[in-house]
């Protein structure tokens, strides 16, 4: 480990330093992105909004009692995810091997290229070149792996840059709160809490066996970053990583609502999958396949999001303008593409708190129940109806008397069938 030089680079309050860029007048002001309606959600804010306590993921209606000079700005994904392509270009250009963490941040592994030049001095070339050329603030952490660098990256906020050679990394960790380690959410700092831990040094001092005790996997894993241990490797970044799905009909079809049916069912399990792996994902790709063989593709760059609506709508878009001939298909497809581990960020695709909550508890039930267990109501087949046209309700008992009357009817389908095939067979016999 003590060979390792690791550079973790992350954008100060990224969505509020992209706002300012495109309106200067903004800057020094208590700025808050998202979070304008009474049931919005903070997604950032100013260092100048924070002295007043407001931070993301916080109710709207809270931020503004605490900083009622805010000035709110509703958000443009697509903003965000351009400025985010312009800095991973930046760094792909630069380095040998690196890790887009998220939409703002990425890890440099830089190991062995000390012997060319001081990593210190790259990282900080590098980051000085992303700040002239994108005009947004970046910090860095330097260090012998990814924990201890992300750390000392936070730390250093705003506009800091620092380095924790393998030497200091235990007095640089002590002091500080456990709060402070990846992965440590409020549950888990509650619990630590109560046992007395609330610096990193006295839960480096547990024993192993007691924070698996306590903890499980977890607690090891805690264990191993408070005493600055972290073997996971930088993943090399490849923008072209994606999931999709395709189905071919058994016979060739030019109903367009039932195409749009099946696209919505298929962005709905990708988006789940998505959600499943905290990943987001920047372009979508709709395919589709004539009945002469013909296949013809749309995409489009999107902002990061893994949203069930959001990607349905522009599926269909992509849909509409392929599907250009009156001719049958065979074939339907989507990709997800360009994806990048995330979170979605609520409030910026004008989507009520209500939904995202409904996207949560839609997925907690298909984790139980199977990706099936709750489906789009239009990818559902039409409820039976009588000659009346009414719905007919659904009755277990008449379902079962006409499940044992089909099973009877088999029966004696098999019993006729049996009986002439003996009469066949006979006559065969006396023709002979």
């Amino acid at each position: 480990m003590e060979g390792k030089n690791i550079i973790h680079m992350d954008q100060d309050a990224f969505f509020v330093s992209v706002e300012l860029r495109k309106n200067p007048d903004l800057i020094g002001k208590p700025v808050i992105v998202g979070g304008g309606s009474d049931r919005g959600v903070v997604t950032s804010c100013s260092y100048e909004a924070r002295k007043f306590g407001v931070h993301a993921a916080m109710p709207g209606r809270s931020a503004r009692l605490l900083c009622p000079q805010a000035i709110f700005v509703r958000g443009n994904m697509d903003d965000y995810s351009e400025a985010s392509h312009e800095i991973t270009e930046i760094i792909a250009q630069r380095v040998p091997l690196f890790e887009k963490a998220s939409i703002d941040e990425h890890y440099i592994d830089m190991t062995g290229m000390d012997k060319f030049f001081g990593c210190m001095k790259f990282a900080s070339e590098l980051r000085q070149t992303i700040i002239r050329e994108t005009k947004l603030p970046i910090s860095f952490g330097l260090s012998v792996n990814k924990t201890v660098a992300k750390v000392v990256t936070n730390e250093c906020k705003p506009n800091g840059e620092k380095e924790i050679p393998f030497p200091e990394v235990r007095p640089f960790l002590n002091p500080l709160s456990v709060h402070k380690i990846p992965g440590i959410g409020n549950a888990t700092y509650k619990k630590l809490s109560e046992m007395g831990v609330r610096k990193i040094e006295t839960l480096a001092q547990i024993p192993q066996e007691l924070m698996y005790k306590i903890l499980g996997d977890h607690g090891i894993n805690l264990w191993q970053k408070a005493n600055g241990i972290d073997l996971s490797p930088v993943v090399p970044y490849r923008e072209r990583k994606s999931i999709g799905t395709q189905t071919t009909f058994e016979n060739d079809s030019m109903d367009i609502n039932k195409m749009k049916a099946i696209l919505t069912g298929m962005i709905t399990n990708l988006t789940f999958e998505l959600r499943s792996q905290q990943k987001l994902t920047a372009c979508i790709t709709v395919t589709i396949r004539y009945s002469n063989f013909e296949t013809v593709t749309q995409q489009a760059r999107i902002p990061y999001t893994a949203l069930d609506s959001f990607l349905i709508t522009k599926a269909h878009d992509l849909f509409k303008k392929l599907y250009s001939k009156r001719m049958m298909l065979r074939l339907i497809g989507v990709k997800l593409s360009h994806l990048v581990s995330g979170f979605e960020q609520i409030g910026l695709y004008h989507t009520s708190e209500e939904e995202y909550d409904l996207y949560q508890a839609m997925d907690k039930v298909r984790k139980s129940y199977g990706v099936e267990s709750v489906v789009k109501a239009c990818i559902v087949n039409q409820p039976e109806k009588d000659k009346n046209g009414k719905v007919v309700k659904y009755n277990p008992r008449l379902k079962k008397i006409e499940k044992e009357k089909g099973e009877e009817e088999k029966k004696k389908s098999r019993i006729r069938t049996f009986i002439n095939s003996d009469v066949s067979q006979a006559n065969k016999l006396s023709d002979s």
